[in-house]
């Protein structure tokens, strides 16, 4: 969009993950799901189911369910396990982009199938706004639209693709953003197609 600049702290980083490095994340991500499945979050209030399916690892993890809305905890809503632990090729990760003296304590995975989408929000359910949300793109390429810290600031989309990794810090850490579409076909590291995007968050001061 013409005249529309990123927000500060916005960073996009094309293919940080090769195509090896993706299968041994996968592999990870496989683990973590063994241990907390795959569920279905629901908006607040409504109880509308969401299009995507989700678990976390970490000390914490970000859930959303009709009565108690949205909010982070440190078990799984369905089975009551605690979440296991972040996969150790994500810690470094953070080490090396996050550009913050703590750790995550979340790890949020979604997993889109092709209709899947994910509407303009903010990550804001944190009590740690000085730390970057760092997020991981698996698999089949997506549409994904950042805006401004207002709902009706103007909006710019970017193709993710599989490996990329994007940062939301400084400025760029309360912009408004958003998963438009999925672009079926476009990877093959899921064996089933789909995306997987991993958040890696600070949730306490």
């Amino acid at each position: 969009m013409a005249g529309f600049v990123l927000p500060s702290g916005f960073r996009h980083l094309p293919g940080y993950f090769d195509r090896a490095a993706q299968e041994a994340l996968v592999a990870e991500i496989r683990d973590v799901v063994a241990a907390a499945p795959l569920y279905v979050p629901r908006m607040p209030r409504t109880g509308r189911e969401m299009s995507v399916r989700m678990t976390n690892c970490g000390d914490l993890g970000w859930v959303t369910d009709k009565d108690r809305g949205y909010r982070y905890q440190p078990t799984h809503p369905e089975s009551g396990a605690p979440w296991p632990p972040i996969p150790s090729t994500l810690l470094k990760l953070w080490d090396d982009v996050a550009q913050f003296g703590k750790p995550p304590q979340a790890c949020l995975v979604n997993f889109y199938d092709a209709s899947a989408k994910m509407g303009l929000h903010q990550d804001r359910d944190e009590q740690e706004f000085g730390a970057p949300v760092v997020s991981v793109s698996l698999g089949d390429d997506c549409l994904f639209r950042i805006g401004g810290t207002e709902r009706s600031d103007a909006t710019r989309s970017l193709r993710l693709c599989s490996g990329d990794v994007v940062i939301l810090g400084g400025q760029g850490r309360m912009a408004f953003h958003g998963v438009d579409r999925i672009y079926p076909g476009t990877s093959t590291l899921l064996k089933n197609g789909g995306r997987i995007n991993l958040t890696l968050r600070r949730v306490t001061v």
